[in-house]
């Protein structure tokens, strides 16, 4: 028998788009406040996660036909790249540079290169956190 959960899956298209604003703001604000990369990460994860308990895995995976593991890849990619960039520029390892651009609909602009190495490590964090629940639904 098949149960009726019109309501769960209703509440949980909302709950996931607050979960996943919740974790853009926790990436954007992890260079000034508690918050970043492995958090934002987290709390993405957490969105799919729910995804995969409301609808069932093979209905998730078809909506969103990606491999984690090459998404965790990826990520590990970015933040290493990130981290040997400072040697090519002749500073110290891991060094961070930022300048200021005028970009249109937020003005004057702080862009950082941590940014680019958190997302590298939101990357990793999904990946492994998505790709942990999958290989432990597979056994079940």
């Amino acid at each position: 028998m098949k149960i009726n959960n019109v309501i769960l899956r209703t509440v949980s298209k909302v709950v996931v788009f607050i979960i996943l604003t919740l974790a853009i703001y926790l990436f954007l604000s992890g260079h000034h406040s508690p918050g970043g990369g492995f958090i934002g990460g987290l709390v993405m994860a957490s969105a799919l996660v729910l995804l995969f308990i409301v609808y069932d895995i093979e209905t998730v995976q078809k909506a969103i036909p990606v491999d984690f593991k090459k998404i965790a890849a990826f990520g590990a990619l970015l933040a290493v790249g990130t981290a040997f960039g400072s040697i090519f520029f002749d500073v110290p390892f891991l060094t961070q540079s930022f300048a200021y651009f005028d970009l249109p609909f937020f003005g004057k602009t702080e862009l950082t290169t941590v940014t680019i190495f958190e997302a590298g490590v939101a990357l990793v964090v999904v990946g492994v956190v998505v790709t942990i629940i999958l290989s432990i639904s597979e056994d079940v």
